[in-house]
């Protein structure tokens, strides 16, 4: 990988402070079965840390994995103040969100959700028979899971995906 920095001397200095360990405080490796359990949970979902602040000292970011069973959900919750970025390996997410969980979108393999701070909302396994896997990334190195009592209408309108670059929707 090169970086063209626009001038020709080398660099061969670090912005870390000096005598930094790089064999203990550098890139690190969490092998995918050694990831932590142990973090806030919400019902229907089992999620696992990989990197945050107890595990690597990482101060701006949490992530680690989710699963859902097959025709399983959370329960309604939200993350504070944290923006969430799901990206789908295996299987169907069924995104509800909302004050009363009126709003549903599905993403499947390849697809990233984007969970904006203090939205109340509801992962969804939308396969009958398929283990729902994902990857999920958090603004913060903390973990925070606000659990929520809220009544769901009983039938939400369906959002598809809209931006400038693509004003007609996505599914």
């Amino acid at each position: 990988m090169s970086h063209d920095t626009g001038h020709s001397h080398p660099h061969t200095h670090s912005h870390a402070p000096e005598g930094t360990d790089w064999k203990h405080d550098g890139v690190r490796v969490i092998p995918g079965g050694q990831l932590d359990g142990n973090v806030p949970s919400t019902p229907g979902m089992d999620r696992k840390a990989a990197i945050n602040f107890a595990r690597v000292g990482a101060q701006k970011l949490w992530a680690g994995t989710v699963t859902i069973h097959a025709n399983a959900k959370t329960g309604a919750h939200h993350h504070g103040h944290l923006e969430s970025v799901i990206y789908v390996v295996r299987g169907r997410a069924r995104m509800r969100w909302g004050e009363h969980l009126e709003f549903t979108a599905e993403a499947g393999p390849g697809d990233f959700i984007y969970v904006p701070p203090y939205v109340p909302h509801q992962e969804i396994n939308a396969s009958p028979t398929e283990l729902l896997e994902c990857v999920l990334c958090r603004s913060d190195g903390e973990a925070v899971a606000i659990n929520l009592d809220i009544a769901p209408v009983e039938k939400p309108e369906q959002v598809l995906w809209i931006d400038p670059t693509h004003p007609h929707g996505g599914v």
